[in-house]
């Protein structure tokens, strides 16, 4: 009998150290006592003191949730009304639409902001919150498109048709059948476009103004002169906050997926 090959366990396990050591150190590290951040001198819980008394960061903070919420709700509308045209249109053209609606994810960030940065200019707009909130739902509108296409496309339509020969107005449809199904990927599309908004650097770098800074923009300017503890405790609690967000994604969209396998 033929022994089984190591090398998809090694490689497996070279993925994950690349991607996951760094953040372990970062985590780490922001529990030391020393003000230098390659030099471990004790476990100390100073500089999340020190983080939770910096009024800038949570100004920042503030802006950042201003921001997300924001962006989720403008991302929410124009992505789900998207999906159910495509589902409920003959149009020729569906597929290519449906797929180019996935381009903003697909392009580098650097061509988005530099593209948005000449177009705001172009138009005269004020950089500030309403740029960033257009800039941030470009790219956060396909996550909720693709999301509530998914659940569209998996719904029985037999199950909306009888309710309009039952006497139910589109609105009552809506409400009563579509929008549950639609629901869990909707949820699930808005905790990711929460947290790409909130997290992204580079777009906000080039379409954000004097008077709105962002907290990933905070934590980038700080960097700039260095690394500190207080810079890992931040980093710490924004991944904390970005996996819970993406772990509730991930539980809706499965316990989505169970509902409509149970019907």
């Amino acid at each position: 009998m033929k022994s089984k090959s190591r090398l998809p366990g090694i490689y497996l396990a070279v993925v994950t150290a690349i991607s996951y050591v760094p953040i372990a150190v970062t985590i780490i590290y922001s529990f030391n006592h020393s003000k230098i951040s390659s030099v471990w001198e004790g476990f100390s819980l100073e500089w999340y003191e020190r983080l939770f008394s910096d009024a800038d960061i949570f100004v920042s903070l503030r802006n950042s949730l201003i921001l997300s919420v924001l962006v989720c709700a403008v991302s929410a509308v124009i992505g789900t009304l998207g999906a159910l045209g495509v589902k409920r249109t003959n149009f020729r053209l569906n597929k290519v639409m449906a797929y180019f609606s996935s381009v903003p994810i697909m392009i580098p960030e650097i061509i988005l902001g530099m593209v948005y940065l000449a177009l705001f200019s172009f138009m005269n707009l004020p950089f500030g919150i309403v740029t960033l909130v257009i800039a941030h739902a470009s790219f956060c509108i396909p996550y909720i498109y693709m999301m509530v296409s998914g659940r569209l496309f998996a719904m029985d339509p037999s199950i909306e048709e009888a309710a309009r020969d039952l006497g139910a107005s589109p609105f009552e449809v809506f409400r009563d059948i579509t929008f549950p199904a639609i629901l869990p990927g909707l949820l699930s599309g808005l905790l990711l476009s929460f947290a790409m908004s909130f997290d992204d650097v580079v777009i906000s770098i080039f379409v954000t103004g004097p008077g709105f800074n962002t907290l990933p923009l905070k934590i980038y300017t700080r960097m700039k002169t260095g690394v500190t503890p207080e810079i890992n405790a931040l980093a710490t609690l924004m991944i904390l906050a970005t996996t819970i967000l993406i772990l509730l994604s991930w539980k809706l969209n499965k316990t989505g997926d169970k509902a409509e396998e149970e019907k």
